[in-house]
């Protein structure tokens, strides 16, 4: 047991394991609306949900327990809420890709994940994107999320006249509002795992509405649900083209950003960054991202990534990994719960939705909005990823017109070679889309 915490990063001189061990079920709790969520999501391709359940919780399982003995440190990780929602809406329905292509793709990005990560390439990546698109990614990926939940519950509807509106009060979309509210009052009130009592109680409350549906002989606890439908089910045919390379690098942009972003902002909350701004084990966080992401492509799940509810934990007192280690297992153990979390509906996982993307939003108060050279390439990256319904066109867009702006003003040292080939790029990919 000594061996296996001093691996875990557990100093018992600074450390105390019955903390560790609450930060671990806080953290849990607090993130585990994904094992509703991914599935709901995943499943509008087509998979199969219940395999999709057994996959989400593998992934996470896995790359958190990788991250808990590589990195030590007291964070989780499990499929992205913005790139499942890039996997379901943008790749198979927007982009015409089969679920088992996107898995194919998602597995390409992984492994170029593991070597970027290895060869420390995502530096020059990172580099080449301007803060402001850093930021503007983030937050327009929030509000695209948000307008899924909405739009999952029925809240928003398609408007012949107006392309969207308000749609009617159903038993579904009343049950819709009633899990935004309660979430986020739970979430103001700084309940430990808002968002999961969020769903759960709309689920119960569902269950008179006539919303959730109890099957015959239903029991909260059964085997795992079997892998097999989404087990290593690739589809390599008709990738070899500059819309697939295209997909690639967006995926690989929003994921960089999106682990760097929370790495640094949780690095921040337990103290470890130092004086000159490096985190002790970063790379070795983002390597256990890189192959939680090819190892969840091969189980049947979209893109891993840290968590920032991994903040809950160390706000209880986690700083080792014997924090994530704990989270790990408890995935592990839901496998075993797959009625409980299967049974929910999708409109009690709007509120989850709509909170998350309001904790995404928070990247909009770092953008420069008093140069338009800067603001107006930050807007559009954001707009469109809603109004295009499409994470991928709102990063090309926005990188776009970032490059023409910069170029027509007269400012071309804001850019660098990498920006302007990226530019030339995404000119192509929307000409022979």
């Amino acid at each position: 047991m000594d061996l296996i915490t001093k691996f875990l990063g557990f100093d018992p001189k600074t450390m105390k394991m019955r903390t560790e061990l609450i930060a671990g079920a806080t953290t849990f709790l607090t993130m585990s609306y994904i094992l509703a969520v991914n599935p709901s999501i995943l499943s509008s391709t087509g998979m199969d949900k219940g395999a999709l359940f057994t996959a989400t919780a593998l992934a996470a399982a896995i790359s958190t327990l990788l991250l808990a003995f590589m990195a030590k440190l007291p964070f989780a990780q499990a499929p992205s809420m913005g790139l499942n929602a890039f996997f379901a809406y943008t790749l198979c329905q927007a982009m015409g890709y089969t679920w088992q292509q996107s898995l194919a793709i998602m597995l390409i990005e992984g492994v170029v994940f593991i070597l970027i990560t290895f060869f420390n390439v995502r530096e020059l990546i990172l580099d080449s994107i301007p803060k402001n698109l850093r930021y503007a990614i983030s937050a327009g990926i929030g509000m695209f999320i948000a307008f899924i939940g909405l739009k999952n519950a029925g809240i928003i509807v398609a408007k012949e006249g107006t392309f969207v509106g308000l749609g009617a009060f159903t038993h579904e979309s009343i049950l819709g509002i009633i899990a935004i509210l309660l979430s986020g009052i739970l979430m103001a009130r700084n309940v430990k795992g808002s968002l999961f009592y969020g769903i759960i109680a709309t689920t119960l409350i569902g269950i008179p509405l006539g919303v959730t549906i109890l099957p015959e002989g239903w029991l909260p606890v059964s085997a795992p649900q079997d892998i097999r439908p989404t087990l290593c089910q690739f589809d390599f045919t008709d990738l070899l083209n500059i819309k697939t390379l295209l997909v690639v690098f967006s995926l690989l942009i929003v994921n960089i950003f999106d682990t760097i972003g929370t790495l640094v902002g949780l690095s921040e909350k337990t103290g470890i960054v130092q004086a000159d701004g490096t985190i002790p084990r970063v790379k070795e966080a983002m390597m256990s991202d890189a192959i939680g992401t090819t190892c969840g492509a091969m189980l049947g799940s979209s893109t891993i990534t840290t968590y920032i509810e991994s903040a809950s934990g160390i706000a209880e007192g986690g700083r080792s990994g014997v924090t994530s280690a704990f989270v790990g297992l408890l995935f592990l153990l839901s496998l075993f719960l797959s009625p409980i979390f299967l049974l929910i509906p999708s409109a009690a996982t709007s509120g989850a939705l709509v909170l998350v993307g309001v904790l995404m939003l928070d990247s909009v108060k770092k953008l420069d909005l008093n140069d338009v050279s800067e603001a107006f390439p930050a807007f559009i990256t954001m707009i469109t990823m809603v109004l295009c319904y499409s994470i991928a066109d709102g990063i090309c867009l926005g990188m776009l017109s970032y490059v023409i702006l910069k170029m027509c003003v007269g400012r071309w040292r804001d850019l660098n070679v990498t920006l302007v080939v990226l530019g030339i790029l995404f000119v192509i990919n929307f000409i022979v889309s």
